[in-house]
């Protein structure tokens, strides 16, 4: 059973994973599940134990910064913070 979500990224991040699919032959919703189910089929504790952590830390133009919420409050304050900043 497929179910939607809403998720936001940024616009050249969305165009080039489009790109990516597309050159793939798979849709990306299909691209993002396969990253999910990837992340969640083993035991990971952390980020940085994902197989994909390599693959990104070789195309980082900087080393990647993971940060962890405290609260939903402030998720959200840091969420719509940067998407006023876009504008």
């Amino acid at each position: 059973m497929d179910a939607k979500i809403t998720l936001s990224f940024d616009g050249q991040i969305i165009n080039q994973a489009k790109q990516f699919a597309n050159d793939n032959g798979i849709s990306l919703s299909r691209l993002t599940e396969f990253i999910y189910k990837q992340m969640t089929s083993k035991n990971y504790k952390t980020l940085e134990d994902l197989p994909i952590s390599d693959w990104i830390n070789m195309v980082a133009e900087d080393a990647p910064e993971y940060r962890k919420h405290h609260s939903r409050k402030e998720l959200k304050s840091e969420f719509f913070g940067s998407r006023s900043k876009k504008k």
